[in-house]
């Protein structure tokens, strides 16, 4: 079994502990991970790209010149793709680039992912976060204590937690999120995984019930 370093509060290190088989259960779907993060970047694209064709540009509705007679090559217009301030060959246009992705892929990928960090040992577990008040530098020196001070960490919470939010927002390679809504991407874009203890129990009790 996978297990992770686990960190009081205040950034005490203890004993690493087991990290529960669903997700981690150390198997890493690398085909589920790639078609599922590559859908995800697509999504993100707006698709509002747009060029001009030759019959959308302003001017050109009468012939350069006459056809024969002049000694140069014959043109139709001068708003032809190879005439300056002509038009775009094969330009872009609008279009959309989403792709739809199954559930059970999106499910087996976002497991893949989990485990790709905990085999790179980049997991770690903290029993609670003691914030009480928004403060950056409250959560800035809990980091730096821990070690993640220099690292892109992802914190997952048990559930909302919008002091922790506001807390951590100011810092610009920590982001925090509930650990339900973490997708592969999420997962894979942080250096460290940051986990609420509380957060992996729900979530084995949440699969217990399901069963």
């Amino acid at each position: 079994m996978l297990s992770a370093p686990i960190y009081s509060a205040s950034g005490e290190l203890g004993e690493r502990q087991q990290l529960p088989l669903d997700p981690f259960d150390g198997i890493v779907h690398e085909a589920a991970l790639h078609q599922v993060i590559k859908a995800f970047l697509a999504n993100q694209r707006q698709g509002t790209h747009s060029t001009k064709r030759r019959g959308e540009v302003s001017g050109g509705k009468r012939k350069a010149w006459r056809q024969k007679g002049t000694g140069r090559a014959r043109q139709g217009s001068t708003r032809a793709p190879h005439w300056r301030h002509g038009g775009v060959a094969f330009g872009p246009k609008p279009r959309d680039y989403s792709q739809s992705v199954p559930k059970q892929l999106k499910a087996l990928a976002r497991r893949s992912a989990f485990n790709a960090r905990a085999l790179e040992d980049q997991v770690a577990l903290i029993e609670g976060f003691a914030v009480e008040a928004p403060r950056t530098k409250q959560v800035a020196e809990l980091l730096g204590k821990i070690g993640f001070r220099d690292r892109k960490v992802l914190i997952l919470t048990g559930g909302h937690n919008p002091t922790l939010y506001l807390s951590a927002r100011n810092l610009p390679n920590v982001q925090v999120m509930e650990y339900r809504n973490a997708s592969a991407y999420d997962v894979l874009n942080a250096n460290q995984l940051l986990i609420e203890a509380a957060a992996l129990g729900a979530a084995a009790e949440e699969g217990a019930g399901h069963e």
